[in-house]
């Protein structure tokens, strides 16, 4: 079979399903490609962002055509057989990371995440080494790795590795605050760059505080701390994005996004984010000068 791929949502980060696809279809002897202007027996698209528009048919004949991905439907996952395989990284030549998850699912149910609809609880899911194919780094997309002994487990075992790793959905403060031996394992591990957090709400600030305050007592600095912040309110996400800034951490505003609806966020989120996202803006204009200044520009995503 000739087989061929759409990542619906651009080449900027590896599209997991389509690489376990690869995988599958090259195992079985069938020719994989990206889409091009050609003929396929069965055509694979995949789309993780609802916002990212769907793909307009071209001249090729796609055959079979088969889309999977949040994007398009909330309940789409891979088949058990395909899911267990580890990632075709061939086709996307320019990541040198191994790509995956260690659990899947969440115990929290927070009201804008999609995890605990999509996934439902945190599980065991797959061993680093079943993905990691000898690369020296990992780019691992745990909702929330530090609730499970799987999880902690496994840290344990990419410390022995000695491979980089970077979390890239973020941890659990709440879990670094309460437990010091969950700080003190994290600062064990070799980081690519950031420890990643989230600040969604005010109620997580002093277990913010509390996960720096552990960290910082086994050696881990603020300013390697990258920390996601929901944007709903402004004023709300103001006083947590002052927070983290004093704290010397790395704040990154996320607009929010009605999943249920595909509301797009507001003039007003846009361009809080943007402020808080643009650190040469960041760092040197404070938000009541910015918003004075662009209150009658017109936002650009």
């Amino acid at each position: 079979m000739k087989i061929g791929l759409i990542d619906i949502d651009g080449h900027n980060f590896p599209n997991l399903a389509l690489m376990k696809i690869s995988a599958y279809h090259k195992k079985m002897g069938d020719s994989v490609n990206w889409v091009t202007v050609e003929n396929y027996d069965r055509t694979y698209m995949s789309k993780v962002f609802t916002f990212s528009p769907d793909f307009l048919h071209g001249f090729g004949n796609y055959g079979e055509i088969i889309k999977g991905g949040t994007g398009f439907k909330m309940t789409n996952n891979l088949p058990s057989h395909i899911d267990k395989l580890c990632p075709d990284y061939s086709i996307y030549p320019q990541f040198k990371s191994a790509y995956g998850f260690l659990t899947r699912g969440c115990p929290n149910k927070c009201s804008w995440c999609v995890v605990p609809n999509k996934e439902g609880n945190i599980q065991p899911y797959a061993d680093i080494e079943e993905f990691l194919q000898d690369r020296k780094e990992a780019v691992l997309m745990d909702n929330n790795v530090l609730a499970h002994e799987h999880g902690l487990n496994q840290i344990e075992k990419i410390i022995r590795l000695g491979i980089k790793v970077d979390f890239n959905q973020g941890l659990d403060a709440r879990i670094i605050a309460n437990d010091k031996s969950i700080a003190q394992l994290l600062s064990k591990v070799k980081w690519s760059r950031y420890l990643r957090l989230a600040c969604d709400t005010k109620s997580q600030i002093p277990y913010i505080e509390k996960a720096l305050l552990n960290l910082n007592e086994f050696g881990f600095k603020n300013y390697r701390v990258f920390v996601y912040v929901l944007v709903k309110d402004i004023q709300d996400s103001f006083e947590r994005i002052e927070f983290l800034k004093k704290k010397g951490c790395s704040p990154f505003a996320q607009p929010f996004r009605d999943f249920e609806t595909n509301k797009e966020p507001n003039y007003e989120q846009k361009k809080f984010s943007r402020w808080v996202n643009h650190k040469a803006i960041f760092n040197t204009v404070e938000w009541s000068d910015y918003n004075t200044k662009n209150a009658r520009k017109t936002f650009s995503q």
